[in-house]
């Protein structure tokens, strides 16, 4: 297997994003110094991100090459695939293409960035082959936990270079899309697979991944038993199957549905007006009329699954949601897995819902969830149907790239050939093989609220000042007469309790009195001078007296 042509044209991939974290899936395809973006994602921050909405790959090789984008493929709609494209639209201006549902999720969000009228949505359908720019792009119909997503092979000089897009080899999913394994297996036999890119989520978990549909039979199970409750469901709104499953358990047992959440409403109303959600008019109200229903006729399909903070389930656990109130009565249904790093919001969320006297089903309890993602089985038989002569695991934290390499090792890959990349990664597919050439800036770029200008040093400071406190020093000098005016005054908040450390601040007061005045005697009045001497004073009597490092803020004024 290999190039279709001698001296022919080279391909290069480069990751933004994906590989090394789960979030930030990005990466550029570049065929004749044309670009062709593959997913624009973001990631959720985690403990060690204080007040960080949301992360973004670095996008600065595409703001730098902005006049080479051709365009960008959204694989499916989940917001770790499509969140970031809002910001990038900022920058440039591109056609995007998807499938219809994912195009109607991805645009929700740029719709609320503003950025509309910089992106040109252009759906595409399953089998559809379609060349944009030099680009020679098939899209292939793979089963995933949101409806209607992709693999792409991309049919290139260099030969078929193919992206699982995130995939499950489910043989029962609810909508009867099955992944293509037969296009790809035909693509492999007539053409060749020159290098698969393919998901590994799951790829140290072995076996297969359980049907979507068992979650139904598992829902309908509780919506039985439970009649006479009222039945709360939460799950992810983009999870299209898993609300028709839950909306196919409440209208069997005779209820009537409502959804509660901003995003679950708005994917309700998109999907079933693509035809993807079956829910008949009659049977669905709005959350403001659900005291006209009984409330064990009920069905309420929410958001927050993952306890964040402000969502419905997190709000309803506290009491505090304006539409519902949680009782005994009640049924909770968690129809998700915790996102590592989120399990303490999900049992802060269960333990508030108990509390208020509901019962809760959760994942660990019944099978009330299922992974979108293929486990090892699933993998090594899209190894085995691809065949490729090259292969890059992508999505996942390292030690899923790991695995992955492993499998496709185990399953014939070349062992040269089988490529470990991280973020920032250049690869080049030419005549001669696949090889590493580069390296472009791929960090984190944190926002919080609208911008992305938290940097590095901005994190450092707020994770010390939430783990060590702050110390300001206030001190007035006469810079002419050389004389201290006022001060120091010492301001804490977060190391320790003033009320009951007066001792130890008067104590530090007069270090950095002494310290300051060895500095006046000696000429030294300009301010980075005096502060530098209040921050290493205070700083000693702080590390001997209480073995903690607080941040400490020298403020000195000219009087």
């Amino acid at each position: 297997m290999g190039p279709e042509s001698p001296l022919a044209d080279p391909v290069r991939i480069t990751f933004l994003g994906g590989l090394g974290e789960i979030g930030r899936n990005c990466a550029c395809i570049e065929l004749n110094g044309r670009i062709m973006l593959l997913d624009c994602g973001l990631m959720f921050p985690n403990l060690e991100m204080p007040g960080v909405d949301l992360v973004l790959p670095d996008l600065t090789y595409l703001r730098d090459n902005a006049d080479r984008v051709e365009g960008c493929i959204l694989t499916h709609g989940h917001e770790d695939h499509t969140g970031g494209l809002a910001y990038l639209l900022r920058d440039i201006s591109l056609p995007v293409y998807g499938s219809p549902l994912t195009l109607g999720l991805a645009r929700n969000r740029i719709e609320e960035a503003g950025m509309l009228a910089r992106a040109e949505l252009i759906p595409v359908a399953d089998g559809e082959r379609r060349r944009i720019g030099p680009f020679d792009v098939e899209f292939i119909p793979v089963t995933h936990s949101v409806p209607n997503g992709f693999a792409t092979a991309f049919h290139t000089p260099q030969g078929v270079v193919l992206h699982s897009g995130d995939f499950k080899l489910d043989l029962a999913p609810v909508d009867g899309r099955l992944t293509d394994l037969s296009r790809i297996g035909a693509i492999a036999s007539e053409h060749g697979i020159r290098l698969l890119l393919s998901d590994s989520t799951n790829a140290e978990e072995p076996g297969y991944t359980a049907s979507e549909s068992a979650v139904g039979a598992a829902l309908r199970s509780l919506f039985e038993e439970h009649r006479d409750k009222r039945i709360i469901t939460a799950c992810f709104a983009s999870h299209m199957h898993r609300v028709q499953q839950v909306c196919d358990a409440a209208l069997r047992s005779g209820r009537t549905v409502a959804t509660l959440g901003r995003s679950m409403a708005k994917n309700v109303a998109l999907a079933r007006q693509l035809g993807i959600l079956r829910l008949p008019d009659d049977r669905l109200i709005d959350i403001e009329r659900l005291d006209e229903v009984d409330p064990a006729r009920m069905c309420v399909v929410s958001t927050g699954s993952q306890g964040e903070p402000m969502s419905a389930l997190s709000l309803m656990a506290a009491g505090e949601n304006k539409w519902l109130r949680v009782g005994e009565g009640d049924l909770v249904i968690i129809s998700a897995n915790a996102i590592p790093g989120n399990e303490w919001a999900v049992a802060k969320v269960i333990d508030g819902l108990y509390r208020l006297g509901a019962e809760v089903v959760h994942s660990d309890q019944a099978e009330v969830h299922a992974s979108g993602h293929g486990k090892q089985a699933e993998l090594q038989t899209m190894l085995a149907v691809a065949r490729p002569e090259a292969f890059i695991p992508v999505h996942g934290e390292y030690r899923h790239l790991v695995h992955h390499s492993r499998l496709a090792v185990g399953m014939g890959v070349d062992e040269s050939k089988v490529l470990l990349c991280e973020d920032g990664d250049v690869v080049t597919l030419d005549d001669d093989g696949i090889a590493r050439t580069g390296e472009v800036p791929a960090g984190y770029l944190y926002v919080d609220g609208t911008v992305g200008d938290v940097g590095h040093g901005v994190l450092r400071d707020r994770r010390a000042l939430s783990e060590e406190g702050v110390i300001v020093v206030v001190v007035a000098v006469d810079g002419q007469a050389g004389e201290i005016l006022t001060g120091p005054e010492i301001i804490t908040r977060g190391w320790v309790h003033a009320p009951e450390a007066e001792g130890l601040l008067e104590d530090a007061r007069a270090a950095v009195k002494a310290s300051l005045e060895e500095a006046v005697e000696e000429g030294a009045t300009d301010h980075d001078t005096l502060r530098r001497h209040v921050r290493s004073a205070m700083g000693r009597i702080v590390g001997e007296r209480t073995r903690r490092r607080p941040m400490i803020v020298p403020v000195v004024m000219e009087a």
